[in-house]
C-alpha cells in the first residue's frame, strides 16, 4: 500500500485534498478470486473469446482487456479461464456502493467499480480525508472482500490519477503543495483525453511527460484540446463531485469471438441489443435522440457510426431501424476486416416526462409486434421474451451498470 502526504492544516476548504477516487482492482477477476479460494494468487481470465477482465497475476504477463483469449493464453499459459457471472458482479458493486454512501452522501458513481467521493464536509467529525480513505479501504476489504485503490486530491482529475498510480490495492494522497511535483513526471497518457492517437501525435513532437506539455502551452494541439490538456497539465480541474446526476448515455454490446459471422447473425445480435436498450430507457423513463453503432474488428481496430433521430424515442423498434441502417452502411467494412464485437449506445438522453413522444404514421403498423414485445419485457422483465432470430444464439452478456 502506498501513502503520500499527511494531515494538512486548517487552510481554506477549496485548498484541501478532500476528493477521493475509489476504484476496485480488476473487479470481475477479484470477485472470482474472492468467491473461489483456488483462484487466489493465480492468473485468472474472465471470459472466453475476449478477455473481459484479468487478475493482476495475469496482467504481469502482459495480458490486457479486451484482448483475444488465445493471445492472452499465449502470453500466460498458466492462466485459468472462468466464465463471467454478471449477477455476482452486480451484487458486489451494490455492496461496495453502500459502503461509499455510508462514508459520505456526496458520491458520484462513474461505473459499477469506481466512484468519486467528496469528504470535505467530514473534516471535524471523521478526520483527515486520507484517514477516511484508509478506513474506506479497510471496510471494503472486510465487508465486501475486495481490494480497492483510492486516490485523494484537491480535484477529481488528480484523485483519479492518484488511484491509478497507487494500483494495485493502494492509497495515495496528493497534497495541494505537491500537485505539480506529482503530476509532471508522469507520461502524457495519464491525462484525460489522451488516447492512443493523441499520445502518438504528442510523442512525434517530442512530448512524453506531462511537465513537457505544461511548458509548451495551449498551442500544441487544436484550440479546444489544447486548452483542455494544458489546464490538466497544470492540475486545473474545476469540476465538483455531482450526486444524483443522470447518465448521458447507455449502451450494450455483444462479443462475437473471432469466428466469421453471417450478416443475418450480426443483425440478430443487433435485434437483442436494441430490445435491451429500449427496455432500459423505458425503465428509467428516458428517451434518446442519437443511436451509435460500435464495431470492433478482427485486427482490433474500431469504428463508430451514428444516426440522429428526427424525434426523441424510447421505442426499441425505432432504435432498431436506426441501428439496421447504420449496420447496412458498415457491412462492406465488416466483410473486409471481420467483426469481433458489435455494440449500440444511445446518447442525447432526456427525461421522458418532459418530451412529447410520437411515431411517424408510416411506422405505426409495422411497429405493432415490436410494441407488444416492449410491453411484455417492461411488465415481466428484459429476459422473459426472446426474438426467434436469437433462439440458439442467446442475447449475450448484459454488463452490470449503475442504476440510472
Amino acid at each position: 500500500m502506498f501513502v503520500s502526504g499527511g494531515e494538512m492544516g486548517s487552510g481554506a476548504r477549496a485548498e484541501r485534498a478532500a476528493i477521493l477516487h475509489a476504484d476496485l482492482d480488476s473487479f470481475y477477476a477479484s470477485v472470482e478470486q474472492r468467491d473461489d479460494p483456488r483462484l487466489r494468487g493465480r492468473p485468472v481470465l474472465v471470459g472466453s473469446g475476449v478477455v473481459l477482465a484479468a487478475s493482476y497475476e495475469a496482467k504481469a504477463f502482459g495480458v490486457r482487456t479486451p484482448m483475444n483469449s488465445r493471445q492472452a493464453l499465449r502470453l500466460c499459459p498458466e492462466a485459468i479461464v472462468v466464465p463471467p457471472r454478471m449477477s455476482a458482479y452486480a451484487a458486489a458493486s451494490k455492496a461496495v456502493f453502500e459502503i461509499f454512501r455510508d462514508t459520505t452522501p456526496e458520491v458520484e458513481g462513474i461505473s459499477i467499480d469506481e466512484a468519486f467521493l467528496d469528504v470535505s464536509g467530514l473534516w471535524r467529525i471523521a478526520g483527515a480525508p486520507v484517514d477516511i480513505a484508509r478506513g474506506l479501504r479497510e471496510r471494503v476489504r472486510r465487508e465486501a472482500g475486495l481490494p480497492i485503490s483510492v486516490g485523494v486530491a484537491r480535484t477529481k482529475f488528480l484523485a483519479k490519477v492518484a488511484s491509478a498510480v497507487s494500483k494495485p490495492d493502494g492509497l495515495l494522497e496528493v497534497p495541494p503543495d505537491g500537485e505539480l511535483e506529482f503530476l509532471h513526471p508522469l507520461p502524457v497518457e495519464r491525462l484525460w483525453g489522451v488516447g492512443e492517437v493523441t499520445a502518438r501525435e504528442l510523442r512525434e513532437r517530442g512530448i512524453t511527460r506531462v511537465g513537457q506539455l505544461a511548458e509548451m502551452g495551449e498551442g500544441v494541439l487544436g484550440p479546444a484540446a489544447g486548452r483542455h490538456l494544458h489546464a490538466l497539465s497544470l492540475a486545473r480541474d474545476p469540476r465538483r463531485v455531482e450526486t444524483g446526476k443522470r447518465r448521458r448515455s447507455i449502451g450494450a454490446q455483444r462479443a462475437l469471438g473471432r469466428r466469421a459471422r453471417t450478416d443475418a447473425e450480426i443483425e440478430a445480435y443487433l435485434l437483442g441489443l436494441a430490445d435491451r436498450l429500449g427496455h432500459r430507457l423505458r425503465a428509467a423513463r428516458r428517451v434518446c435522440r442519437t443511436v451509435l453503432l460500435r464495431l470492433r474488428f478482427d485486427d482490433f481496430g474500431r469504428a463508430t457510426r451514428s444516426y440522429t433521430l428526427p424525434e426523441a424515442t424510447d421505442s426499441g423498434a425505432a432504435i432498431l431501424r436506426a441501428a439496421r441502417s447504420l449496420l447496412a452502411a458498415a457491412l462492406p467494412l465488416i466483410h473486409e476486416r471481420g467483426l469481433t464485437l458489435v455494440g449500440l449506445a444511445l446518447t442525447n438522453l432526456d427525461d421522458a416526462d418532459t418530451m412529447q413522444l410520437s411515431l411517424p404514421l408510416e411506422h405505426r403498423a409495422e411497429s405493432t409486434l415490436d410494441s407488444t414485445l416492449d410491453a411484455l419485457r417492461d411488465r415481466f422483465g428484459a429476459g422473459t421474451v426472446t426474438r426467434a432470430a436469437l433462439l440458439g444464439r442467446g442475447e449475450g452478456l448484459s454488463v452490470p451498470i449503475l442504476p440510472d
